[in-house]
């Protein structure tokens, strides 16, 4: 996995280049502009987000929507920490963009380039040498209603993972659970999260979920407090498609990468598949995957 490739239908000649910045972070703007000199030294076209620029008092570079950047550039460089990134790759992943992650956040699985050494390792990138990974999405949809009456009510994409859960009121939430139209189980919880590999240390790796390598084309059903001692995790294979239908709850809610909410209704249907492109995640040579897990999960120390 951990080898220099690029992706065949990604866009190999990086002349324009979008600058990102964490949501309502002015202290990136040095960070930020620093790099944007360096790009344009190296004869980069440089476009900076419009609510980044905000923060940039007479911004000398073009100021786009995020889905006018994923039409003109060829790389975004994102500067904040996952929270950022998640959003910004939902964002580009209709679009043949790839991404750099660049620190400023707790803890980086996706942003793994520090402020201190982003030049240099910009330059490498620039200069063609970098590992790739295409990391998976999942396209859902809410379906409200019975029947012939049923109706589309929501539609998103998540990076990490799709959550339906019990509220705030304290009761569970009581859910059936289809794989390709076949019964599972039904389910008495706190929540179900159906997670990507991308996903699978975040909220998934809390409630008990395994850890997934990103090349695995995989989803993986973890249950959040279930209500009882034999429902386990599920690793699915992602060509599936995984059905959750609200039978019982107080106050359910859908929750989409913690960036985008539905207010459920008993009945409703989130149907959750993977979404038929990736995004391209680009890592300085010598990235490896389980260095990383060692790193930020704090192995192997005293």
């Amino acid at each position: 996995m951990d080898e220099l490739w690029f992706n065949s239908g990604m866009k190999m000649s990086f002349k324009t280049v979008a600058l990102i910045g964490k949501y309502k972070s002015p202290e990136i703007v040095g960070p930020l502009l620093e790099l944007a000199q360096f790009l344009e030294k190296r004869k980069v076209r440089v476009l900076i987000d419009r609510l980044t620029g905000g923060h940039i008092a007479d911004c000398k570079y073009p100021v786009l929507r995020l889905e006018e950047l994923g039409q003109q550039a060829d790389l975004a460089i994102v500067i904040g920490g996952d929270g950022t990134m998640l959003n910004i790759a939902r964002t580009f992943a209709p679009y043949d963009v790839a991404l750099v992650g660049i620190n400023q956040g707790r803890l980086g699985f996706l942003t793994d380039i520090s402020v201190d050494t982003m030049i240099e390792t910009m330059g490498t990138i620039l200069d063609g040498e970098f590992v790739t990974e295409d990391r998976m999405l999942l396209h859902s949809e809410v379906y409200s209603g019975n029947g012939k009456s049923e109706e589309r009510v929501f539609d998103v994409l998540a990076f990490n993972d799709v959550v339906i859960s019990k509220g705030v009121n304290g009761s569970m939430i009581e859910f059936e659970v289809r794989i390709d139209g076949q019964y599972i189980y039904n389910q008495r919880a706190d929540g179900l999260i159906v997670a990507t590999p991308t996903g699978s240390t975040a909220y998934a790796l809390s409630s008990g979920g395994p850890i997934v390598h990103p090349s695995l084309n995989v989803i993986s059903l973890v249950p959040v407090c279930p209500h009882t001692l034999s429902n386990r995790p599920i690793v699915i294979s992602s060509d599936c498609t995984v059905e959750l239908v609200v039978r019982s709850a107080g106050d359910p809610h859908a929750h989409f990468d913690s960036h985008s909410h539905f207010d459920l209704q008993q009945g409703d249907r989130v149907v959750v598949r993977r979404y038929p492109h990736n995004i391209s995640l680009l890592h300085p040579v010598g990235h490896s995957y389980y260095g990383m897990l060692r790193e930020k999960l704090k192995w192997n120390r005293d």
